[in-house]
This record gives structure tokens, C-alpha cells and sequence, in this order.
């Protein structure tokens, strides 16, 4: 199985209510197979994080009216899709926006054969889910956000192997 390394921007989303938009993923090849994550992906060429952020922001949900706020968390993670073994060190950048119309129009080929939609979660709501979230600790996370504010430092997260 080939592997992809990757450096990813991943966004945790708040609109104005403080709810996340989350993406609803699932394997091409078993759309049983499902998940929520954050929107982000992998840096192109030489950009920052904070560009490849805001990019794969607007290619996967079609906002740009976003303030990107300061790196949350940072995390470590392997997993199985798509025929390859993906290993990728995350980072989870703050950002605010206003703008709660999405648009998937962007995606690209590969997320159009992946991705079932998108929601904006309460905390509340995805306390209560009993659907896969990734980070597997999200809920915990945008709850302690909330409450606490960001980080000084950013937070390392455990690694999640898949």
C-alpha cells in the first residue's frame, strides 16, 4: 500500500452561534464506512499553514469571509483511504466567520467520490453524537474552547493510528 506523507491545515469553524462545521466523509470504496472531520487537507507547493488553511476552507465549503484566529492543536495521525496509507501532522487553526451558506463545489475529485455533506454541530449536539468524529476528542476540545478560550501554547494531541 503506498503512503502519503502529508503536512495538513485543518480549520475548527465557529460561526457567531459558536456551532462547528464538520464534514461528513466516507471510504469511495464503502460509503457505509462514515465519519465527521474538520475542513482542511495538504499543503500545495510552498504556502504557510495558515494559507493552505484558508484555501482548503474555501475549495471544501465555499466560505471566505473568515477571520483565521490563532493554532489550537497539533496531532499526529495514519490512516487507511482510498486504496493508500495516509501519515499526517495536523494542525488545527481558530477561525470565525459570519458566512453559514456553504457551497461544495470546489471539492476535488477525490472528496467529490468522499464527502456526503456538511453540518454545523452545537457542542451540545456533538457530545451526543455516536457518529465517528475526528479528532476523536473534538466534542472535548471545542467544549473546553468554548469555555476556556484558545490555548497559550498549542495543545499536542495524541496520535491516532488507524
Amino acid at each position: 500500500m503506498r503512503v502519503e506523507k502529508r503536512k495538513v491545515a485543518r480549520v475548527v469553524l465557529l460561526d457567531p452561534d459558536d456551532r462547528i462545521l464538520l464534514i461528513h466523509g466516507f471510504e469511495p470504496g464503502d460509503p457505509q464506512s462514515t465519519w465527521w472531520f474538520t475542513p482542511g487537507g495538504g499543503l500545495e507547493g510552498d504556502e504557510t499553514r495558515e494559507e493552505a488553511a484558508l484555501r482548503e476552507l474555501m475549495e471544501e465549503t465555499g466560505i471566505t469571509d473568515v477571520e483565521l484566529g490563532p493554532l489550537l492543536w497539533q496531532r499526529m495521525c495514519s490512516f487507511p483511504f482510498d486504496g493508500r496509507r495516509w501519515d499526517q501532522d495536523e494542525w488545527y487553526f481558530l477561525a470565525r466567520t459570519t458566512q453559514t451558506v456553504t457551497d461544495t463545489g470546489g471539492l476535488t475529485g477525490l472528496e467529490q467520490r468522499s464527502v456526503a455533506g456538511l453540518r454545523w454541530w452545537t457542542s451540545a449536539e456533538l457530545s451526543a453524537a455516536r457518529e465517528t468524529v475526528y479528532p476523536t476528542r473534538l466534542a472535548e476540545l471545542l467544549r473546553t474552547l468554548l469555555d476556556e478560550g484558545p490555548p497559550r501554547t498549542p495543545l499536542v494531541l495524541d496520535p491516532e493510528i488507524a
